[in-house]
């Protein structure tokens, strides 16, 4: 007798190695993940810039990068804490714009480093959220505090996103497998209605893009992992929306599973144990 609808394993050929990159960029979810190969030594970068959590400011960010953009003075905006850097995390502020523009530029070349790097190379893109805020008719990844009544709150089409992604993958080196995955974190804020529409406009994106790139770009399922398979709120950490750190290890072993060799994954393990064992000796 089964008491749960456990997720099939997911057939890919694509294969994640050591020593190869991979870049992730996307919700805070991604952070979960990323720092979960990190501790295996894979080569992972993740949010080197903080989360992100709509498709439109990841999309951006990519772009930037592959134009090898520098940011400036100008592209702050002055609010409640002197200088702001809205396309990212509100760590980009202060009262010295130089100090400000150093960081971002400094933090955002590990994007472009990594678009850039010859051989073969891994995206995982984690769109979390649908709903995006605007201000003067721009989309920013991150309000910084700023008034709630200088931006425009809305819900992106499914095909904004595609759109704007099938342009994006277009520009990217051929070198460069996306795995786009979509966060199971639930977005209270936007009511659990609002949170469903969200998701099912990302997921019906993530599709189409997919389905138009095959073999260049794939999906992988860890938000029904988290919704359907691991369905209890045992599985939740404490604020009930974000995975707890059981759920996410049973997700990442999925995706180890899905994009490793058995091979790859004994190294991985052992790396594991490497760091828990440094880490026990530090707390001794």
């Amino acid at each position: 007798m089964k008491f749960r609808t456990e997720i099939e394993a997911v057939k890919s050929t694509y294969r994640i190695r050591h020593g190869e990159p991979v870049l992730m960029l996307g919700s805070c979810f991604t952070d979960n993940i990323g720092a979960r190969l990190d501790i295996d030594g894979f080569d992972v970068c993740h949010n080197p810039l903080g989360p992100l959590y709509n498709p439109v400011s990841i999309a951006a960010c990519i772009g930037r990068a592959l134009k090898k953009y520098r940011y400036s003075g100008a592209d702050l905006t002055e609010g409640p804490n002197g200088y702001h850097c809205l396309d990212y995390a509100s760590r980009y502020s202060g009262s010295d714009p130089e100090a400000i523009v150093s960081h971002v530029n400094d933090d955002f070349s590990a994007v472009a480093e990594r678009l850039g790097r010859p051989g073969a190379n891994t995206l995982i893109i984690t769109f979390g959220s649908a709903f995006v805020f605007e201000r003067h008719g721009e989309v920013v990844g991150n309000c910084h505090k700023f008034p709630a009544s200088e931006f425009c709150r809305r819900l992106l089409s499914v095909s904004e996103i595609t759109e704007l992604w099938t342009s994006l993958i277009a520009s990217l080196p051929d070198n460069i497998h996306i795995i786009f995955t979509v966060s199971p974190i639930r977005h209270l804020a936007d009511g659990l209605h609002g949170n469903t529409i969200s998701k099912s406009t990302l997921l019906l994106a993530v599709e189409q893009i997919c389905r138009s790139h095959a073999g260049r770009a794939e999906y992988f399922p860890s938000y029904e992992i988290m919704v359907d398979d691991l369905r209890d709120y045992r599985f939740y950490a404490a604020d009930m929306k974000h995975p707890s750190d059981v759920a996410a290890d049973y997700i990442y072993d999925f995706f180890l599973n899905t994009y490793t060799t058995v091979q790859t994954q004994e190294s991985a393990a052992e790396n594991r144990r490497r760091y828990r064992a440094g880490q026990h000796r530090q707390i001794l």
